[in-house]
């Protein structure tokens, strides 16, 4: 009988516990709008307003007319619920702002605005009066995009030299490729490809830098004439996605940055937001919106990083237009995407071509990590792993493996331990280069060498001869890797896309990998690590003995 009443007594207890939680929690949730409340009503009848008003007070509402206008345009398309983007406003005062109430740049803010404020006087005033009056004519001034100010998108090579034209013109990057046969093109013009713009009624992919171009007399329309992203897909071979030389890649790049946008989705999976743009000429990309400014570092280790595009900027300024999707992991308010204000910086990827025109297979990367705190790979604890690689196809012929060491190369540069998977195109069979397409997690932390990215190379000790003689090329102080990269981004309208430490991290690293390279011929020869694919000044496409 005693213990029955104990029994209950103790589950009394348990339950009072449970509410007594509940209650504080419901407390906790609602301290920040019962204090906001008060505020508004000591305040007047501006006071319920949840926005900081600034100096630009006149403009304090204009996003949330915007934000409505959206949800009811997307509601009108029959959006479903997977490609719904939610419009969010104003984070920065909300508890799950990314910033704290302890955060060093909101209280820099705040002291700047109560500066600003109490400097302003009538000036600030007037001026702010000036702000609520609309434009003179009454017509809306266009507000500059990021990046119109065209910074070193004209910019000179240092010195006034450009060492890129000069690389290219070295014997090594000017080897040819072989003849291409119909098995060695992705597609045949003639009777894979068929684009007929007038059936669709629109010309706006035609004549896209010459108003005054016209249909050939036959009504026939030539390859040339196609968009730039279709003639991209027409250029893939065998040997290479595109060419280095090739001029269709830099129209498609200017066409990213001016085409027309139609319409936007949201790409479903993966771990961050991501949508899909399609333009006036039918060409679709990739967009992934900026998460962490250039000179951010990210953390070690990887499972903990998250993808990076060039620039997770919080929402510190209260009229900035936010939103989040719908993604595995880092689509909440917290990680909400905001404009600046109603602007977003991001990165645009060009498509390839349709699975159904061009089916490509996808194949685990034999280095791929465990993504476990604890759990180690198998190459992590076996240094004879790669004996076993070598033996199992498509790694056992072929130019596969030394496939994997230029990508492990490649990543090792920028600093990417993210390579789990990398894809063929199937027409192609094994006899082809490979595509690894996602490099996000690249350029994280400039001041940290990730060895382990290197594994595939110290385990193997296999390298091309002419990625080796490239390799020393671009340690030369004549090139210098970091200085070619650097020139080569001086194009983009958001150049500097990186910042000089990430630079000096690559000529750091690429000293690492020849380092690695020198201590694998030291141990097995020369002979044994380099394969020679320089055949007089052509890169030769045999398969490498096997060894």
């Amino acid at each position: 009988m005693l213990k029955m009443i104990l029994f209950r007594k103790f589950r009394v207890f348990i339950l009072m516990v449970f509410l007594v939680a509940c209650t504080m929690h419901i407390m906790v949730d609602l301290l920040p709008k019962l204090e906001k409340r008060a505020a508004g009503a000591d305040g007047g009848a501006d006071g319920g307003c949840r926005c900081a008003r600034g100096p630009d007070e006149g403009l304090q509402g204009w996003g949330k007319p915007r934000a409505a206008a959206a949800a009811a345009e997307a509601a009108a398309a029959g959006w479903p619920n997977k490609h719904t983007l939610r419009i969010l406003q104003d984070f920065s005062n909300e508890p799950g702002s990314n910033l704290t109430s302890q955060s060093l740049e909101k209280i820099a803010a705040a002291a700047a605005a109560a500066a600003a404020a109490a400097a302003g006087g009538a000036d600030g005033a007037e001026s702010r009066k000036r702000a609520r009056e609309p434009a003179a004519g009454g017509a809306e001034e266009r507000k500059p995009l990021m990046g119109d100010s065209g910074r070193g998108r004209h910019a000179a090579a240092p010195g006034g030299v450009s060492r890129l034209s000069a690389l290219f013109e070295h014997p090594l990057y000017r080897a040819e490729r072989p003849p291409l046969t119909d098995e060695d093109t992705l597609f045949n013009v003639n009777t894979d490809i068929r684009f007929y713009p007038r059936a669709t009624g629109n010309q706006d992919w035609h004549n896209e830098g010459n108003e005054e171009e016209e249909y050939p007399p036959t009504g026939e329309v030539t390859a040339e004439s196609y968009p730039n992203w279709l003639r991209f897909h027409i250029g893939i071979s065998r040997y290479e996605l595109y060419s280095r030389h090739s001029a269709v890649l830099d129209a498609l790049l200017k066409d990213l940055v001016s085409q027309r946008i139609t319409s936007v989705a949201m790409k479903s999976g993966g771990t961050q937001l991501k949508l899909i743009m399609t333009f006036q000429n039918y060409g679709q990309a990739l967009f992934k919106p900026m998460n962490s400014p250039p000179e951010f570092s990210q953390p070690i280790p990887m499972y903990a990083q998250i993808n990076r595009v060039r620039a997770n900027w919080a929402a510190i300024r209260t009229n900035n237009i936010c939103f989040y999707g719908e993604c595995s992991y880092y689509c909440s308010t917290e990680h909400a995407l905001c404009g600046k204000p109603d602007q977003i910086e991001g990165s645009l990827a060009a498509f390839l071509p349709d699975l159904a025109l061009a089916k490509r297979k996808t194949w685990r990367n034999p280095w791929r990590r465990s993504y476990h705190k604890r759990k180690k790979a198998e190459w992590e604890v076996d240094p004879d792993y790669c004996d076993e690689v070598k033996q199992t196809p498509p790694y056992d012929r072929g130019t596969r493996l030394l496939d994997i060491m230029d990508m492990t190369i490649f990543d090792f540069l920028m600093g990417n331990m993210d390579r789990h998977h990398y894809e063929t195109f199937e027409k192609f069979g094994n006899d082809t280069f490979i595509i690894h397409l996602d490099n996000g997690r690249g350029f994280g932390k400039h001041s940290h060498d990730e060895l382990s990215i290197l594994v595939p190379l110290s385990q193997c000790c296999r390298v091309r001869k002419s990625t080796f003689l490239r390799l020393q090329l671009l340690a030369k102080e004549e090139y210098q890797l970091s200085s070619l990269m650097e020139e080569s981004l001086l194009r983009d309208r958001l150049t500097p896309v990186l910042i000089q430490p990430h630079l000096q991290a690559m000529d750091r690293r690429l000293r690492l990998v020849l380092q690695v390279l020198n201590g694998c011929m030291e141990k097995e020869g020369y002979a044994s690590v380099v394969e020679d694919d320089v055949a007089g000044d052509q890169v030769t496409h045999r398969s490498p003995r096997h060894r």
